[in-house]
């Protein structure tokens, strides 16, 4: 793996400085509407970069969209699928994914993205779990991952029969907390907002039930275990799928959204050499361990220690461009995207939830120091004056007689969604990460081609097959994937030549950044001859010569 970057490479790297504002002047979050609009804008604007796909249609009948942008023969180019709205409510990574597309394509009158472009490909799917997603922007607000695919979570044979409850009547689904001696749950000793659990080792005591806000309306003892909808995506992918988990749904890749994306991604392309998605898990402000036991087993369950390095190397690129190096990492959940696009897709898959909570000074101006999520983040939203929060407030509850119920808790979605005014400036550092990513492409040339003169008709061929970028040619994982195209080497003579030794078609698992193969033939005769080198997701390179 090649670690100095080549000059093209550099010369995107000051790219930040110049890409233009998005094309739409958007001032909040899109719901599907505004987000296919924004998709057939770039279409319509860009139309010889851009083309915009469905895939397919969700039971709600909302389009599963893909942008391809490049130019040229795009399938024969490397390149990266960015993705976004895999965990329906995490809609900032889908805000990501679009905005990407609008910043690349907003400045492709630049001759460096002018170049980009005509080398590699970007497939953006900026929002794979729709109707999950489209609940941000409902009447009633809670966090929703699963899609409408009726369900029966609590097997009761009977679906969506105890959905959330608004107990407060704010329109806002949050938590509810019972006040009883059996509790496991205690009041936040750091910030009097928040629960934790009881830790009796060291002397705590649960004073609290807590549930989300509703009944239960089934009355099976559960709360809201069998609410609306629906298979999650994010746990629906083939890769360690958590059989018989609610919102995995009744299989892998059961459902229309997830066959969707799989099938465009092994069926109908074949050149992507990455994946970049956005979502709560994180391997790119701190990279994957490496995990010699995890790939021992015949069934691998970790990242190769080649695959790791390429990590560690680019997890430095993102953290040096988005200053995000704080985020909290996640090595991802079971049936997930991120870990299906490298354990089951072979390539190289990056994810990042695109943001981190800032920092928090105290009143002399030093860092405050936090040992929960939920309190760094009240702390913060409450020097920068956000209304994040719903104040316990006492209710009346019928599953609960006699007891004192309150109704609270931090509000859907802030967690995890910055501020919209917070969003340009994200989405611009990320669109310069992901160019940066594609200046360290696999890049194979052909190169060192030399005839020599072997006595009695014969001649020598030596040619070097020579990867230019930064990044293998396939990752190590890749290598054994048969969904991963190795590089092809192939050989073709016009009639006067005659091949005595070498291979006329010959395959490469993998080529290392800066790193060749040295290929060489014997012929006999006079006459031309074409060497091919290459594969979709390392670019393909040719030369042809003659021999007199």
């Amino acid at each position: 793996m090649k670690k100095v970057l080549p000059p093209c490479c550099v010369m995107l790297m000051a790219l930040g400085l110049f890409i233009s504002s998005s094309a739409l002047a958007q001032s909040s979050y899109s719901n599907f509407d505004q987000l296919t609009d924004r998709l057939e804008k770039l279409e319509s604007d860009y139309r010889n970069l851009a083309e915009l796909t469905s895939l397919d249609k969700t039971l709600d009948g909302r389009e599963i969209w893909v942008l391809t942008i490049g130019k040229g023969d795009v399938e024969d180019h490397p390149a990266i699928a960015v993705v976004g709205g895999a965990k329906g409510s995490h809609i900032y990574g889908s805000e990501l994914a679009i905005t990407f597309a609008e910043k690349l394509l907003g400045n492709s009158d630049s001759q460096e993205i002018q170049d980009l472009l005509a080398s590699t490909t970007f497939y953006v799917f900026p929002r794979i779990n729709p109707d999950a997603t489209e609940e941000y922007f409902a009447s009633l607000k809670y966090e929703r991952d699963a899609n409408s695919h009726p369900t029966n979570d609590d097997r009761d044979d009977v679906s969506s029969e105890d959905h959330f409850d608004d107990l407060n009547n704010d329109r806002l689904i949050t938590l509810f907390r019972v006040e009883d001696e059996t509790g496991k749950w205690m009041i936040h000793p750091d910030e009097e907002r928040l629960l934790k659990k009881a830790d009796i080792s060291k002397g705590e005591k649960g004073t609290h039930h807590v549930y989300t806000e509703g009944q239960d309306n089934d009355g099976d003892g559960a709360f809201n275990e069998d609410p609306k909808g629906g298979v999650n995506i994010n746990k629906n992918f083939t890769y360690d799928y958590p059989y018989f988990e609610p919102g995995a749904g009744e299989n892998m890749a059961s459902q229309i959204e997830t066959r969707a994306v799989l099938d465009f991604l092994y069926e109908e392309v074949s050149n992507v050499f990455s994946v970049v998605s956005f979502g709560p898990s994180n391997n790119l402000s701190s990279a994957i361990r490496f995990n010699r036991a995890g790939v021992s087993k015949r069934v691998i369950t970790g990242w190769y220690k080649e695959d790791v390095s390429v990590n560690e190397l680019v997890s430095e690129k993102y953290n040096e461009i988005t200053k995000l190096k704080d985020a909290p990492g996640n090595s991802g959940q079971k049936g997930d995207f991120f870990q299906w696009a490298y354990f089951h897709y072979g390539r190289y898959s990056f994810v990042t939830p695109g943001w981190a909570i800032p920092e928090v000074k105290d009143e002399d101006d030093k860092p405050r120091k936090f040992n929960n999520d939920e309190a760094h983040f009240l702390a913060w939203a409450d020097q920068t004056d956000l209304d994040v929060f719903v104040e316990w407030e006492e209710v009346e509850h019928p599953d609960f007689p006699g007891k004192k119920v309150e109704v609270g808790g931090i509000k859907p979605y802030v967690l995890y969604t910055p501020p919209y005014r917070f969003v340009d400036s994200l989405a611009q550092s990320h669109t310069d990460f992901i160019v940066e990513l594609a200046g360290m492409k696999p890049d194979v040339q052909l190169v060192n081609l030399t005839i020599e003169d072997a006595g009695e008709n014969l001649s020598r061929i030596t040619v070097d097959v020579y990867n230019n970028g930064v990044l293998p040619t396939a990752s190590r994982l890749g290598e054994r994937n048969s969904w991963v195209k190795k590089v092809n080497i192939n050989l073709t003579l016009s009639d006067g030549l005659h091949l005595l030794s070498g291979d006329i078609h010959d395959i490469v698992r993998s080529i290392e950044g800066d790193g060749s193969v040295k290929k060489s033939w014997l012929v006999r005769g006079k006459g031309s001859f074409t060497i091919t080198a290459g594969s979709p997701n390392s670019g393909f390179s040719t030369v042809e010569q003659t021999i007199r």
